[in-house]
C-alpha cells in the first residue's frame, strides 16, 4: 500500500500524542496515512504489550488511518544499527511515503533520540538500490527515498520550524489519545501511578497544542522539526 505521510514511532501512542491532530487533518484532505510502531511499549508501567495493541487498533480506528504495523524492537533496547535499519528500510519501501515524520530528535525518554535518530539513516539508506531488502511476501522491495523527513515535539519543548493548524481535529486527536486507557489516567486503575497517568498530562498535551496555535494564529497547532532546509518555487506557496 502506497502511503502519502508514514508516521515512525518508538511506543504505541507517540503518534496521537504528537501529531494526532496532522494525521486526522490529512486523512479529511484524502491522503493516505499510516504507522509504523519500532516497540510494543513493553515496559510501560501500567498495562500490557496485549492491551497496548488493541489500544492502538482503537485509536487507528478513531483517526482512520489506512495502515498500523509494529516492528517489534526492544522497548528502552532497540539501536539504531544494521539490524533495527533493515526492518525499518524494508517497511519504509514497503510503504512508499512522501513524507515521513518520526520521533523528536532529543526527548525525556531515551526511544524517542534513538528512534529519530533510527529514521533518519534508515530513510536515507531506503534510497539505496545496492540495498537489498524483502517484502513480507519474499519479493525484493525497490530502493525508496521519502521526499521529506521531519520530526515532531514530544515531552521536551523543542522551538518548532512548522506548525500544523489542528483547530478543527482536537477532538479527534483527544480521543485517539484516550483510547489508551492503560497509560493515561483513570480513577479506577489500582495500577501503579507513573508520569503519564495525572490528569495534568493530559492538561499538559492540550496546553502544548493551544501554545503550538497560538503561534500561527490558531487554537491548536502540532509542531515538527525539520532534517534539512525547506525550499520552495516561490515565496507564495508559504501563504
Amino acid at each position: 500500500m502506497k502511503l502519502d505521510i508514514l508516521i515512525l514511532a518508538a511506543h504505541p501512542d507517540d503518534a496521537e500524542m504528537s501529531c494526532g491532530g496532522t494525521i486526522a487533518s490529512a486523512i479529511e484532505k484524502g491522503r493516505k496515512v499510516g504507522i509504523v510502531d519500532f516497540t510494543r511499549g513493553e515496559l510501560g508501567t501500567r498495562g500490557t504489550p496485549e492491551i497496548r495493541a488493541s489500544e492502538a487498533a482503537a485509536a487507528s480506528e478513531i483517526l482512520k488511518i489506512s495502515v498500523r504495523e509494529n516492528l517489534g524492537f526492544r522497548d528502552g533496547f532497540f539501536r539504531n544499527d544494521e539490524e533495527h535499519q533493515m526492518k525499518l528500510i524494508a517497511a519504509i519501501r514497503r510503504y512508499q511515503p512522501e513524507i515521513v515524520l518520526a520521533n523528536a530528535i532529543e526527548d525525556r525518554h531515551p526511544d524517542h533520540g534513538k528512534g529519530a535518530a533510527l529514521a533518519v539513516d534508515a530513510c536515507f539508506l531506503s534510497g539505496l538500490r545496492m540495498i537489498q531488502t524483502f517484502d513480507t511476501d519474499g519479493s525484493p522491495q525497490a530502493a525508496w527515498r521519502p521526499k521529506a523527513l521531519y520530526h515532531y515535539i514530544q515531552d521536551v519543548f523543542i522551538t518548532p520550524d512548522v506548525v500544523v493548524d489542528i483547530s478543527k481535529h482536537w477532538d479527534e486527536k483527544e480521543a485517539s489519545i484516550r483510547a489508551y486507557r492503560s497509560q493515561f489516567y483513570d480513577p479506577n486503575s489500582t495500577e501503579p501511578e507513573s508520569y503519564l497517568t495525572s490528569p495534568a498530562f493530559l492538561d499538559f498535551l492540550k496546553a502544548r497544542s493551544q501554545e503550538m496555535g497560538h503561534k500561527i494564529g490558531a487554537i491548536y497547532g502540532e509542531g515538527y522539526t525539520k532534517t534539512k532546509m525547506i525550499g520552495v518555487r516561490d515565496f507564495f506557496d508559504l501563504i
